[in-house]
């Protein structure tokens, strides 16, 4: 019996593999998108409403031009579905003067040349009341921010890749997978696939599929919260700025109240880390609720109202907490995305595009080279 054939077979189809099928499929190639779960699930890390998309990013400078294709990128989708998938909304970082985060959003802003308001301590109490903050910290204001809905985001890219031509196949966990640099063939639990290129975007599974060279990626269990206000008005999206906090707690952030559950609020790292993703406990517990409502009891006394609703997702950290995206070390292939460390969702659409040119053409125009395997074996 005759093995199916393709162009291109993607193994994950959530925001990075849902992306990347959509872009090979834009370019006219034939793709299979195999999913081990239903699609749009809640159990990896493409799941929870809203995800955040700032230009003025903190963790790197390199990080900018990515983020701006990528806001490129959902408009686009946008247009081509008719959807509304993208929320401009400003975006406040709040830390110490000397702080990784507020140090960080002004270096990217200087050097991209990007449009920041720096807020002093009274400027800060006087433009956001809702907040409370020593009169050692500082914000950051960026208005080109805006958040996504991270599940009609990956549906859109799913179907615009199936409406091209894409294969997509749900509840297909795969077995294994061989390469050799110039062919593919993945086995699935129901049978097994060839292509020319393999792109590999398995989120937290992605360091099982990748043996040894995915031994450096640590899972860990987060949970996203949201929680009444006692003044629903004055945390509308037009009053109330998506926050990013650097407090001696940990960095922690939110978004404004978008419907009747609240306002959303995280403790962002700091939490349990897994085994693997089977391991997960999606139970929330009140020591999962604690840490978070201690900080808004602390800095937002006007959001901690009853807990409304509560969700657990999965982060897959790199040892610096930067993404991986590259040619599998030993076939030419194979592309990789994963370790997206809890801030990846934002570059779904650029990643997609990236991907698309590491297994069409060997590389991209894009600036990827922090996100390599290299700097991993140089250090082991």
């Amino acid at each position: 019996m005759a093995h199916p054939t393709f162009d291109v077979i993607v193994i994950g189809a959530g925001g990075m593999g849902s992306a990347a099928a959509f872009e090979l499929a834009r370019r006219g190639l034939s793709v299979l998108a195999l999913e081990q779960f239903p699609l749009v699930h809640d159990r990896g890390s493409s799941h929870g409403h809203t995800r955040i998309i700032r230009r003025a990013y903190y963790e790197d400078p390199a990080y900018v031009p990515l983020v701006r294709r990528a806001f490129d990128r959902w408009y686009d989708l946008e247009q081509r579905t008719g959807q509304h998938l993208l929320t401009e909304c400003d975006c406040l970082a709040i830390g110490r003067p000397d702080g990784e985060v507020v140090t960080g959003v002004l270096a990217s802003a200087s050097q991209h040349g990007l449009d920041v308001l720096h807020l002093g301590a009274s400027d800060l109490r006087k433009c956001y009341p809702q907040f409370r903050f020593a009169d050692n910290y500082v914000g950051v204001l960026e208005r080109n921010a805006g958040f996504l809905y991270v599940e009609a985001c990956v549906r859109a890219h799913l179907e615009q890749a199936r409406l091209l031509g894409a294969t997509i196949q749900s509840d297909e966990p795969v077995v294994s997978w061989v390469a050799d640099g110039n062919s593919a063939s993945v086995t699935t639990t129901k049978a097994t696939y060839r292509a020319q290129k393999l792109v590999l975007t398995a989120g937290p599974w992605a360091g099982h599929l990748l043996a040894e060279h995915g031994a450096m990626l640590r899972l860990m269990r987060q949970t996203l919260l949201w929680f009444g206000t006692n003044a629903s008005e004055q945390f509308r999206r037009d009053r109330f700025p998506i926050f990013l906090a650097d407090v001696p707690e940990g960095p922690f952030y939110g978004l404004p109240e978008i419907d009747g559950r609240g306002i959303k609020v995280a403790r962002h790292y700091g939490a349990q880390e897994l085994t693997s993703p089977s391991q997960v406990d999606r139970l929330i517990h009140a020591e999962d609720e604690t840490p978070v409502r201690a900080f808004l009891e602390k800095h937002i006394p006007d959001a901690t109202g009853p807990l409304r609703d509560a969700q657990t997702c999965i982060y897959t950290l790199t040892p610096d907490r930067h993404f991986l995206i590259d040619l599998h070390p030993r076939f030419a292939n194979v592309a990789v995305a994963a370790g997206f460390s809890g801030h990846g969702f934002k570059f779904c659409s650029v990643v997609g595009e990236v991907l698309a040119d590491l297994v069409e053409h060997g590389g991209t125009r894009w600036p990827i080279n922090m996100f390599g395997f290299g700097r991993f074996q140089s250090t082991s």
